[in-house]
């Protein structure tokens, strides 16, 4: 029987192919080979590049056969640049020619009918910072003929002597040999932002430096596209670029599995969305927005439009569906998965702990602490003075940073606050403070008298060890390096023990623990996560005794659900055998030593080739996610797209370029580790308004005459807690070793040995149950 035809794949066209056919054509792969094929008549060309295409659209006898279907105006427009390109190659000829009767040391001369004054041209001595090529630009009023300065310019780039050239001034050089100031650049990219109302963390885009680049590349003379072509061509390119790549990962499904993510949010006019994306490990895609606002009470509508959404994705390559956690969702997911039941409906975990958190700072001490540090936090931004004090004490650091919500960005500042104890103690200790203003107004007394005490510090340590396991386990769920299926559950495990261990009496640790068990069993535990657990070889190598029951049984729910084969299930539980007693290749050395180093799949997929059966599914569970939640969303415009009031084709446009926008986002959340920000910025405030918005009855009466304009800029990458990046270091595993806990341990036994020694753990807890009612009193 015939092998089927290989699909062709069309490949993204990279920023660096300006040449004007590339509009014209698409550049596709069949099988190992690349080609490039008319838009037109669909004619495919093995070679010849993208002159041969040009040839082609420009019905011009040569190397390529003419177009048959090319219309009019593009046939021109192709001759014309063919023309352009014979003409620029003679004049390049010419010009190379004139170059080499030049004297290298005394002159450049670039017209016998002028001279040197007339030209503005001269010699420079290059001090010893400047490399060869850079050039010096002189201010001049004449203006320069454009003839003669075309002929400058290509005579400049051509020669190995440095010229003057009347122009600017010195800094950047430009590709023609030019240079400019880089103040002068960025005052001019400034006012574009400024003026067009472009949003101003627009420069943290991974795509501003080589657009930069890409225009600085392309010199004097580059045709800006325009309104049309953004809207137009370009948008086009994108969207296929887009498709291109999700037809490119759709391909590892049938592999890894894949899980539909539902990320519902609200608008600022109150209307209710879902963002569908699908999640592999290859990464994350966008599909589309859907307005929910008229069905999200009704399970029965929600379960047709999840229906919709795994259809359009295919049912054997969805291993999940993740939505929000109430019960309507749940309600449909359940649905769902009676009607597809080789699949799971999950809650989404990142919301789930941040209810965790959110349910710790409720918690009365907790709330003590984080008040106080706050208190410290707004002080100190609303007082430029004080505010430039504390940034030449941490050398640019800010206390704040943003983070995705209110709770996440509470716990994680508290850390940085705790890891800047001794930058604010020298601040409030320095002889600047003493001779502020501010130190000797009640607030500022206020604050530096908290920054003193060391029953603060103590405090917020200790709540900074409390729940920083919990916010690991938050950047865990949503980190875009590796699927997080496998972790999970011995995440949140292991932030329980770490509380145990802290506090160490029940009475003191069962609040966190309660919340974490309530938000855990109510809304999060699954089949998955235990089956997880299970085939990581990092965690399941290091039970200690037997497998508790729920994580066997988590396995075994899920080896009936997707592998509906009976005779398939049956070869996976035989399989399991090798994997528990790790023999064959499983109980090699560098199996045992992998099990730390491989993510999971790849150590399945490394060693267990005696375990075909139980590999596949394996692989399958550990290569998802356990979060439902997107990037940021900001300034794309989903509101306008599902306005009531909207042309059809128009409506066609805008969904396609929020199908561009949003991807384009996902993609870059890797490379943004140290994104820039500024606490006070207007773009952040819903998020940290409580650390950085004064409280009027706070400050009453205090007159300020700060100005931003006094203010020290902060430093790039200035945000010191290491918890904001997702880091090579592999956050996930630290503190998960083998010694830190006992699976299959029971909790009642820990509080049994806890009465037996009661007395003594009382008094190893006396300090810090002093340190909470000390902070009760103070507040």
């Amino acid at each position: 029987m015939a092998s089927p035809p290989v699909p062709d794949i069309i490949l993204p066209l990279s920023s660096q192919k300006h040449d004007p056919a590339w509009k014209h054509c698409h550049m596709i792969k069949r099988g190992d080979r690349t080609h490039l094929r008319c838009m037109y008549c669909h004619k495919l060309f093995s070679g010849g590049g993208i002159h041969r295409i040009k040839e082609h659209l420009a019905c011009q006898k040569g190397n390529a056969s003419s177009c048959p279907k090319v219309t009019t105006e593009v046939r021109r427009a192709m001759q014309q640049s063919l023309e352009g390109v014979v003409m620029r190659r003679r004049k390049k000829q010419k010009l190379a020619e004139e170059v080499k009767k030049l004297n290298p040391v005394k002159q450049l001369e670039i017209d016998a009918g002028q001279s040197e004054a007339d030209m503005g041209l001269q010699l420079v001595a290059m001090p010893d910072s400047v490399e060869p090529e850079a050039v010096q630009l002189e201010k001049k009023e004449e203006v320069i003929p454009k003839t003669h300065e075309r002929r400058v310019r290509r005579a400049v780039k051509a020669s190995p002597v440095p010229v003057s050239i009347p122009c600017g001034s010195v800094s950047v050089r430009s590709n023609w040999g030019g240079t400019v100031e880089n103040d002068q650049v960025q005052v001019a990219i400034g006012r574009f932002l400024y003026e067009s109302g472009v949003p101003l963390d627009a420069v943290n885009s991974v795509h501003f430096q080589p657009m930069v680049d890409a225009i600085a590349a392309a010199g004097p003379g580059l045709k800006i596209p325009t309104y049309h072509d953004i809207r137009g061509w370009i948008l086009k390119n994108s969207v296929k670029e887009m498709k291109a790549t999700l037809e490119h990962w759709r391909e590892s499904w049938a592999r890894t599995g894949c899980s539909i993510l539902a990320d519902e949010w609200t608008t600022e006019m109150d209307q209710t969305l879902i963002n569908f994306m699908v999640y592999c490990p290859e990464g994350m895609m966008f599909m589309k927005s859907v307005d929910v606002t008229q069905i999200v009470t009704s399970a029965d509508a929600l379960y047709e439009l999840l229906k919709l959404v795994v259809e359009e994705v295919g049912v054997n390559n969805v291993l999940q569906v993740i939505t929000n956690n109430t019960e309507t969702h749940a309600i449909a997911g359940k649905t769902l998965t009676e009607i597809f039941p080789s699949m799971f409906w999950m809650p989404c975990a990142a919301r789930c702990v941040v209810a965790m958190l959110e349910d710790i700072e409720k918690l009365e001490q907790v709330s003590i602490i984080m008040e106080h540090a706050k208190s410290i936090a707004r002080f100190i931004y609303n007082h430029a003075e004080v505010l430039n004090m504390l940034r030449r004490c941490t050398d640019g650091k800010d206390l704040v940073h943003p983070y995705r919500s209110p709770s996440e960005t509470n716990f994680i500042t508290l850390k940085n606050i705790a890891s800047l104890k001794e930058n604010l103690c020298n601040m409030v200790a320095s002889q600047d403070w003493r001779n502020s203003p501010y130190s000797k107004k009640q607030a500022g007394a206020e604050m530096a008298d908290l920054i003193c005490s060391p029953i603060f510090w103590s405090s917020v340590t200790t709540l900074v060890q409390l729940t920083e396991p919990l916010v690991r386990v938050l950047r865990m769920v949503d980190s875009y390096r590796r699927p997080a299926m496998g972790y999970i559950y011995m995440g949140l495990r292991h932030a329980k023990e770490v509380i145990k261990k802290i506090l160490k009496r029940k009475k003191d640790y069962m609040p966190y623990l309660n919340i974490i068990d309530w938000r855990w069993d109510k809304e999060l535990s699954r089949p998955l996560h235990a089956a997880g657990f299970f085939l990581n070889p990092q965690f399941f190598y290091s039970i200690k005794g037997e497998v508790p029951n729920e994580i066997m049984s988590g396995m075994l729910d899920c080896i009936e659900r997707l592998v509906p084969d009976a005779k398939a299930q049956d070869k996976i539980n035989k399989e399991l055998a090798l994997y528990k007693n790790a023999t064959g290749d499983f109980g090699r050395k560098m199996a045992i030593r992998a099990r730390h180093t491989l993510l999971p799949a790849e150590w399945w997929s490394t060693y267990g080739g005696g375990c075909p059966n139980l590999t596949r599914l394996a692989i399958r569970i550990l290569s998802q996610t356990c979060s439902a939640r997107g990037c940021e969303r900001s300034h794309i415009p989903f509101e306008q797209m599902h306005s009531q009031r909207k042309n059809h084709l128009e409506h066609q446009r805008l969904n396609d370029l929020i199908y561009v926008q949003y991807n384009l986002r996902l993609q870059q959340r890797q490379f943004l580790k140290n994104k820039q920000s500024d606490p006070i910025s207007v773009d952040v405030v819903d998020v940290i308004d409580d650390w950085i918005m004064e409280k009027s009855e706070l400050f009453t009466g205090e007159d300020d005459d700060s100005s931003w304009m006094d203010l020290m800029q902060p430093v790039a990458g200035g945000f010191s807690s290491e918890s904001m990046n997702d880091d090579d270091d592999d956050p996930f595993t630290v503190g998960l070793d083998d010694g830190v806990l006992d699976v299959a341990a029971d909790d009642d036994d820990d509080d049994e040995d806890e009465d037996q020694d009661d007395g003594c753990r009382e008094e190893e807890n006396d300090v810090k149950q002093e340190i909470y009612d000390l902070v009760k009193e103070e507040n």
